[in-house]
């Protein structure tokens, strides 16, 4: 991973008490039980650390962490 230039940055106590909030928020609107939690610790600390998260997956992060912007590789022609 050094070789590529990766590095490891843990999760923080802030973005962790987020991402619990946004899992709550989202099972209490009837979210089904078969999302992991490890998505909404992505998003947490991805909106903590970083300036955009590379993921497919929109629908999740943009209504659980609104200020965090995406970049979907799928929309590049």
């Amino acid at each position: 991973m050094h070789r590529l230039g990766v590095g490891f940055d843990s999760i923080g106590e802030e973005a962790a008490l987020a991402a619990g909030r946004a899992f709550n928020e989202y099972r209490a609107r009837g979210g089904r039980r078969d999302r992991v939690v490890a998505d909404f610790l992505i998003g947490a600390h991805a909106g903590a650390r970083a300036d955009r998260l590379l993921s497919r997956d929109r629908g999740i992060y943009s209504t659980y962490f609104k200020s965090l912007a995406l970049f979907d590789p799928s929309t590049m022609g």
